[in-house]
């Protein structure tokens, strides 16, 4: 029987439940997969918290160089996060001739290019399912199952901490700073919350997924990202009542002019098959040309999905021969051949506070109409201290030309203002 031997750098959430799969599973993987995995190393400073796992004193290493030279050790997982120490670590086991299993999703994202690079000058295999997405396996749907395909576009909920937030302040009519506050205390988010509050998580994973999707390198650089910090739970409890629920998505699409690529909040219609996905699960919506759509719906995080991810990509090292590389000149850059629209389609929801006086209505219509906007539906509130609550929906139009619209609105005497723009997603 084959004999695997497995690092673990980091003995954290998703270190320990990959240990814990690996260790309660390893007759299991004998059994169905012929291979015996056996944990051979970890790197992990807390060595109290290594031992209260159950792994030998004689396996904890106290530095990278000690899991490189081990010649009982096969695969190393990283799953520290961040960049440094952990691309450090990452490139030192390539060097050494290991292959590497990462769900660093940054680290893949910014790195991706130097990491295969020197995977490939050793031949080793780099292989990061659990970046993306948790225990979804949408990364091997994309490479192994749906290469057939052209894929045309995904579109995912690919960050359980802003899909918590927004699905609590959905349910219970919550501010942003109420939810945030008791997400943190029930773990769900970070004490400094940037990354996920500010779309750059999902922006990350975005790079990853639409580079393979599209193969073609799409730096997270090219990704318009506008994150969850200024949603007001009044556009939430509005955009309800006209059939809409609000998501941060993240969006890919590839035609015939080009790449586009964005993360944002999103009204999508009650009856789309994202807008039950709530809480910390997460899904990608994923079209190609000959499947047509295809969901994958789990748990985008957590100690044992992010583990089963993990020992997928073991278990898949450890089972083929060879190893497979980028379907594309993975570099730092996008390929100057490959285009991108910044100026994108979209409907849009607009809420303003007009004047409650002839012309105005008429003035804010002919701004839109100035700047090619067609309005396809409106809704007025209850006027309130000479302001007129409004809310507008467009037709799909373009996105500079909504941003034009609203800076003339925004300038228009009197007091009319747009408090709040939110893409819609068909």
């Amino acid at each position: 029987m084959k004999k695997i031997g497995v690092a673990i750098l980091g003995l954290g959430v998703v270190g320990g439940g990959t240990y814990k799969i690996l260790t309660e599973h390893r007759d299991f993987y004998k059994k169905n997969h012929g291979i015996d995995i056996a944990v051979e190393g970890v790197l992990e400073r807390n060595k109290e918290r290594a031992l209260s796992l159950g792994i030998e004193e004689s396996k904890i290493a106290s530095n990278i160089a000690e899991i490189c030279s081990n010649s009982e050790i096969d695969i190393v997982v990283e799953v520290i996060g961040g960049i440094e120490p952990a691309k450090t670590f990452v490139l030192a086991a390539l060097n050494s001739g290991k292959s590497v299993v990462t769900s660093n999703k940054e680290l893949y994202c910014k790195y991706s290019h130097e990491l295969e690079k020197v995977a490939k000058r050793n031949g080793c295999g780099l292989y990061f399912e659990a970046s993306c997405v948790g225990g979804v396996p949408v990364i091997r749907a994309l490479l192994d199952n749906l290469q057939g395909n052209k894929i045309t576009s995904l579109t995912g909920i690919i960050n359980g901490t802003t899909n918590y937030i927004l699905t609590k302040m959905s349910d219970g009519g919550d501010s942003y700073e109420e939810v945030l506050k008791e997400a943190q205390k029930l773990g769900y988010a970070e004490a400094d919350p940037t990354s996920d509050v500010e779309g750059f998580d999902a922006a990350y994973k975005l790079s990853i997924l639409s580079s393979l999707s599209f193969h073609t390198k799409v730096p997270y650089t090219e990704i318009y990202r506008e994150g969850i910090t200024g949603v007001d739970a009044t556009d939430i409890r509005c955009g309800k009542m006209l059939g809409y629920v609000l998501k941060l998505l993240a969006i890919g699409k590839c035609g015939e002019n080009g790449i586009e690529v964005r993360v944002h909040p999103a009204f999508i219609k009650a009856s789309h098959p994202l807008a039950s996905v709530s809480d910390s699960y997460n899904a990608v919506f994923i079209k190609g040309d000959s499947v047509d759509d295809v969901m994958l719906y789990g748990r985008g995080a957590g100690a044992l999905p992010t583990g089963s991810a993990i020992v997928g990509d073991i278990i898949y090292c450890a089972t083929h021969q060879g190893n497979n590389y980028s379907t594309f000149k993975n570099t730092e850059k996008a390929d100057p051949a490959t285009k991108f629209i910044r100026n994108f389609e979209s409907e849009y929801y607009l809420r303003l506070f007009v004047e409650d006086r002839a012309g105005v209505l008429s003035k804010i219509t002919s701004i839109f109409s100035k700047h090619g906007i067609s309005v396809a539906q409106v809704n007025q509130e209850e006027a309130g201290n000479g302001l007129v609550p409004l809310i507008i929906i467009t037709h799909t139009t373009l996105e500079n030309s909504v941003k034009k619209a609203v800076n003339d609105i925004n300038a228009l005497s009197g007091g009319s203002k747009v408090l709040s723009v939110i893409r819609v997603v068909s």
